[in-house]
């Protein structure tokens, strides 16, 4: 069974400026994973429209999934809904449901529904058509239109959103991990070795990671796929390799 294939836009000035570190990618990445949905490639873009609708347009034609993150606040620079909006060539318009749900909690707060004001109104404002993606950090939802799934920047508000999001979605076998690492070991010195066992291992990705430590330099080899055992098999090769040049082979990635 073949994989569903994933792309992340991270849609957001704060992140190219340097302003914000972008903290989403690791847990989405991992999250994907987890649910035989592999995270084929991460895109940083600024909050221009024309960049936001291209890239959209681009992506969402080439992977199963696309998520984005950033941008569906309630301020002028939040301008991902719409742009997604006009990508799909759809209106973009007050969503009934995000709406009721909105008008109804500010009516419980202090300022009653005029605290419901235009500018929260915005993340109540959607693509028509779109499905919620329920928040319950914050209320106001993400949504999904096709394969493209609308999220928010701020990290607590999107793993929010995404544990709501990831149950609905279809994906594949989980993508698993076996890795070994030795200090003392050097690329240069695997590099033919660690070569062959990848052409035997097709179905793998098998990638070398070099580290730096007080006690020394050295390196680890992670075996990514779907297949657990053929994972197991490939780093046991590693193993023997290390073993082989005179390194000791330590199970697992090296500590931080």
């Amino acid at each position: 069974m073949q994989n569903p294939t994933a792309c992340l836009l991270v849609i957001g000035n704060e992140v190219l400026s340097g302003r914000t570190q972008d903290a989403n990618i690791n847990f989405i990445a991992k999250g994907l994973g987890a649910i035989g949905i592999p995270l084929r490639e991460v895109r940083v873009i600024p909050d221009v429209p024309a960049t936001i609708i291209g890239t959209v347009n681009e992506v969402r034609a080439r992977y199963d999934h696309v998520f984005t993150t950033g941008g569906i606040g309630p301020t002028h620079d939040d301008i991902t809904s719409e742009c997604i909006a006009e990508a799909f060539g759809v209106p973009w318009e007050a969503h009934p449901e995000a709406w009721a749900i909105m008008s109804a909690h500010y009516a419980k707060t202090p300022d009653g529904i005029a605290a419901f004001n235009p500018a929260r109104q915005r993340m109540a404002t959607m693509p028509r058509g779109a499905a919620l993606i329920q928040n319950a950090i914050s209320i106001a939802p993400g949504f999904s239109i096709g394969n493209v799934h609308v999220m928010a920047g701020v990290p607590r508000i999107m793993q929010a959103m995404f544990s709501t999001l990831a149950p609905t979605l279809a994906g594949g076998p989980p993508i698993v991990s076996r890795a070994v690492h030795s200090t003392g070991a050097a690329e240069g010195t695997i590099a033919e070795g660690l070569s062959a066992i990848q052409g035997r291992y097709p179905a793998l990705d098998l990638g070398s990671y070099p580290y730096y430590r007080a006690g020394g330099q050295g390196v680890a080899i992670v075996a990514k796929g779907n297949d657990a055992a053929m994972a197991e098999d490939a780093i046991a090769e590693v193993t023997a390799l290390f073993v082989s040049l005179g390194a000791t082979p330590v199970a697992g990635e090296p500590a931080v």
